[in-house]
């Protein structure tokens, strides 16, 4: 099995609430990313693929190709814009990184299969910051 990854940049604000709490309790599990006003965050995600070589290219998948379709399907979506407000597979959603990587996930794995069948996602890596980064394998 041969693990090829892709790795892209998007900028996003979110804000992380819950509406069943109270603003304190938000502020307390949530501190600064519960700000009212929105924060950002200049995430970097990667993506990676797993499968054979096909003997006619030798490439698990084509890197172009991966490439166009993180960029339709995931950061047209993404880049520049508000998770909570402005993303329509967030809607509804908690806008934490572990969720949203999730929701790449389902987005881009069924993509990669129709553009390469035998190769698979293997996993999402969605870096919120330099220091927190979140890995999904889609269990």
């Amino acid at each position: 099995m041969v693990y090829v990854s892709r790795k892209e940049h998007f900028n996003a604000a979110h804000k992380l609430w819950n509406d069943k709490w109270s603003e304190e309790k938000n502020m307390e599990v949530f501190g600064p990313c519960a700000n009212k006003n929105w924060h950002g965050h200049n995430f970097e995600l990667i993506v990676t693929v797993k499968g054979k070589p096909q003997h006619d290219t030798g490439f698990v998948i084509d890197l172009k190709k991966l490439g166009n379709i993180i960029d339709l399907h995931v950061l047209e979506a993404l880049d520049h814009k508000n998770i909570n407000l402005d993303v329509p597979f967030m809607k509804g959603k908690m806008a934490s990184t572990e969720i949203l990587a999730m929701e790449i996930w389902n987005i881009l794995a069924p993509e990669i299969k129709k553009e390469t069948p035998n190769a698979q996602l293997h996993c999402i890596e969605l870096f919120e910051t330099q220091k927190n980064s979140v890995k999904y394998f889609g269990e």
